[in-house]
């Protein structure tokens, strides 16, 4: 453990003095796993010679060293706020088990359900949460069929650490009635935000009599906090518009903001880390959030008052890394009997993933040009071509990793397309078509990655009238022309903002026997070497007219 030094190093930031009466609470939490307790590569600080990560084992050392520094005034807590298992082999393959044996083994103390935990069946859901020897929490999922809480969540969970009560709620982003199938979630409410939470958070301060009140919640802080922020609050937390007005659920740091009584909310969805939490100006609410995929563990010190019993500041373990510690291999020796069950569950979920199934001439990277890129353009051109249609498309989102130039193996297209969606293909009228296009291009966040068509738009503009040219296939649009478009049965669901898919008649659809991976693994099988280019299937001309077509 000759690392360990490291983290050992304790800064402190808040803005108060420490005393040697405060007593410490050790928050270790994590978010966004996607299944990533196994061994990988650190590509995102180094994508030529990344650095090994250790995984959960790795974790499982460092939680362990941070377990041991507990005495009658220090204790600690071990939480996650969900997508837990969804996105590589050993989480998807295994529907989460895998995830839920380490978590039980290292000892999480808490876990709130995320958005992806949903894209199984509620059946699938239920029997691998039942595995779980720790509470799950949510304060705002509703089973329709009893108007109450499910019988396997907790609204919130009460743990006593050194003499203090500390309840820690649960909540679960509204984002998941817009980002999951509908059948896995039929029988379930997603509530909105800051009332409910509310609600919990009076109950744990009045009736459960609490001193420390955490929220483990899945609903993320925007990638610039303050300019988040600065964009709908002053600097003395006071709304600047009199309405909320967003299309998608609250995120943690609204309700850090519009929920009083909370002392710490553990945040995710975003996957975007922090060296330290944001502090609400008015409230005075820490937030948290960790990195996605399990490449770090995040760990914050909060101080207690041992009289009052509040929390009176925080202190960082690193001066480096701040409270997101990344768990090199080298590090954090990997503990050997976490290492070998993982190690075992990842030989099962991961076979035949090292077959190479074709080469790329090209370094397939994932980041957009006004919603091109050379992977999003590749997947699309894959669909299009599985079922021979005239228009491919894609919510960007939908697009998870890069693909180096080079051999091609089943691994490497999993880990751009980790989730199970399925091909659909669907006639409609060219006018149709267009409307799907316009939503594209009317300033939300719902892009699209497309293939077969070659768009220029105009945002100077009005919304759903911005498209000034578009061909088909090479070939000018007509507006009542039937075309064939190619999507995922997730976008064909209404998801992503695409609300205007649920319109096409069933008698119009055909759903093929095919997710979206096996095709991109059938298109590099028979195309390679892959030699994408961003080329003009999307054009932003401000100063451009309407073409006569359009103008039909």
């Amino acid at each position: 453990m000759k690392h360990l030094h490291l983290i050992l190093i304790l800064c402190l930031v808040f803005p108060v003095f420490a005393h040697a009466e405060n007593l410490r609470l050790d928050i270790m939490f994590t978010n966004d796993i996607h299944g990533g307790i196994d061994r990988t590569k650190a590509t995102f600080m180094n994508p030529e010679f990344p650095p090994q990560l250790g995984g959960a084992a790795s974790a499982a050392t460092l939680i362990r060293h941070v377990r041991s520094l507990a005495n009658e005034t220090r204790d600690n807590l071990l939480l996650d706020s969900g997508d837990f298992f969804q996105g590589r082999p050993v989480g998807t393959v295994t529907n989460g088990a895998a995830v839920i044996e380490y978590m039980n083994a290292i000892g999480y103390e808490g876990l709130a359900l995320g958005n992806h935990e949903f894209d199984i069946s509620s059946e699938e859901l239920v029997e691998t949460l039942r595995l779980a020897d720790f509470p799950l929490l949510s304060c705002n999922i509703i089973d329709k069929r009893t108007g109450e809480i499910p019988w396997f969540l907790y609204p919130y969970y009460l743990y006593d650490r050194m003499g203090v009560r500390i309840a820690v709620v649960g909540y679960t982003t509204t984002d998941t009635k817009l980002m999951s199938f509908p059948e896995n979630i039929k029988n379930f409410d997603f509530v909105e935000g800051a009332e409910v939470l509310q609600h919990w958070v009076d109950v744990v301060r009045t009736e459960e009599k609490a001193d420390v009140v955490i929220v483990l919640g899945h609903a993320g802080i925007p990638y610039d906090p303050v300019e988040g922020y600065l964009s709908r609050y002053d600097a003395k937390g006071t709304p600047l518009f009199e309405e909320r007005n967003a299309v998608w659920g609250y995120d943690a740091q609204e309700l850090a903001r519009e929920v009083s009584g909370i002392d710490f909310f553990i945040a995710g969805h975003i996957h975007k880390g922090f060296p330290g939490p944001w502090i609400d100006p008015y409230t005075h609410t820490m937030v948290v959030q960790g990195y996605a995929n399990g490449t770090n563990l995040g760990w914050i010190t909060l101080l207690i008052d041992p009289e009052t019993r509040t929390v009176c500041g925080y202190e960082l373990p690193a001066l480096r890394e701040g409270m997101m510690i990344t768990l090199f291999e080298d590090q954090f020796i990997p503990d050997p009997e976490i290492n070998a069950t993982i190690e075992a569950q990842v030989a099962i979920a991961e076979a035949g993933m090292d077959e190479v199934v074709g080469h790329s001439a090209v370094y397939l990277s994932r980041v957009n040009v006004d919603a091109q890129s050379l992977m999003g353009n590749t997947i699309t051109d894959a669909m299009r071509h599985e079922v021979d249609a005239d228009f491919a498309f894609l919510n960007l989102g939908g697009v998870r990793s890069d693909i180096k130039s080079g051999p091609v193996t089943y691994r490497n297209i999993f880990e751009v397309m980790p989730f199970d969606n399925m091909l659909v293909s669907f006639r409609c009228t060219g006018e149709f078509l267009r409307r799907i296009i316009e939503t594209r291009v009317e300033g939300s966040r719902h892009g699209l990655v497309v293939s077969g068509v070659n768009v220029v738009y105009s945002k100077k503009r009005p919304n759903f009238d911005r498209v000034t040219s578009l061909k088909i296939g090479g070939e000018l649009w007509d507006k009542n022309k039937i075309y064939t478009c190619v999507t995922t049965d997730f976008l064909l669901q209404g998801n992503a903002g695409l609300t205007l898919l649920t319109q096409v008649p069933e008698v119009d659809i055909i759903r093929h026997e095919i997710n979206l991976r096996d095709a991109i693994v059938n298109y590099f099988r028979k195309n390679s070497p892959i030699k994408t280019k961003i080329d003009d299937r999307w054009q932003r001309k401000d100063s451009a007219q309407p073409t006569a077509e359009m103008l039909q």
